[in-house]
């Protein structure tokens, strides 16, 4: 590909990544991974199925180890610390698939997203806030999630999440499995959260649509950094949207 577009390193970035490795057994499937996710801003890591994107989500999240390299949150590495205490730092993480529990209720699902809130006073203006946003979850409050489409349950995974009060939400696959009109909706959701100043890093396999929304891009490729730049630059280049884009 040439020559690789690079993200400028800024001291306002919350969450760093340097150098990472993982391994699932003797397979290394995060080679060396590096990048910066400034405050307030959309990060999106972008790329095929099997690259490595849901691994790197999950290796900040504390749900597998990383074996080599360093995860930072604001200065303190994270790496290896267990899934609870990632949480208790206010990193969020609404999981592909969704991760709901079907058999609660929409509110009972948003009441375990709070558990480890720091302000316990705000939840009922958390909870309101969520539904306001997603109308729908307050309509169904007191139905049991495996009642809810696709779209909902999606819906329901990102307040879930934005009940923990996060300082930086995760979002891995949010368009999965969506309707094209439920996809909009989500993005346009996504990008109401960052208005509100939520710093936010989407995995996403559409790549055209992340990067549209996404204020920087990390495109990896069997488990490495293979182009990284600002959204923009990384939309403009004929040669990056026929590599990696589909154009």
């Amino acid at each position: 590909m040439g020559t690789e577009v690079t993200v400028e390193n800024t001291e306002s970035s919350i969450l760093r990544v340097k150098n990472a490795n993982v391994h699932y057994g003797m397979v290394q499937a995060i080679h060396g991974v590096s990048f910066d996710v400034p405050k307030g801003k959309i990060v999106t890591l972008v790329g095929a199925n099997g690259a490595g994107k849901t691994t790197m989500l999950r290796a900040i999240s504390g749900l597998v180890r990383v074996s080599g390299g360093a995860i930072e949150h604001r200065g303190a590495v994270i790496s290896n610390m267990q899934p609870h205490e990632i949480v208790r730092r206010r990193i969020c993480q609404s999981p592909e698939g969704r991760g709901i529990f079907l058999n609660l209720s929409v509110e009972e699902n948003l009441d375990l997203g709070a558990w480890a809130a720091p302000d316990k006073s705000a939840y009922k203006t958390n909870l309101e806030r969520g539904f306001e946003m997603f109308p729908r979850l307050k309509e169904r409050r007191r139905q049991n999630a495996g009642t809810l489409s696709g779209g909902e349950q999606q819906m329901l995974a990102i307040a879930r999440a934005l009940m923990g009060q996060p300082e930086i939400l995760l979002l891995d696959e949010p368009s999965l499995g969506l309707a094209p009109q439920i996809i909009e909706k989500i993005f346009e959701i996504i990008q109401q959260i960052n208005r509100d100043g939520m710093t936010i890093l989407l995995v996403e396999q559409n790549a055209l649509q992340a990067l549209e929304i996404a204020d920087h891009g990390i495109v990896l490729e069997t488990g490495r950094v293979v182009l990284q730049g600002p959204s923009r630059e990384l939309l403009a280049s004929d040669e990056i949207r026929k590599a990696y884009l589909g154009d």
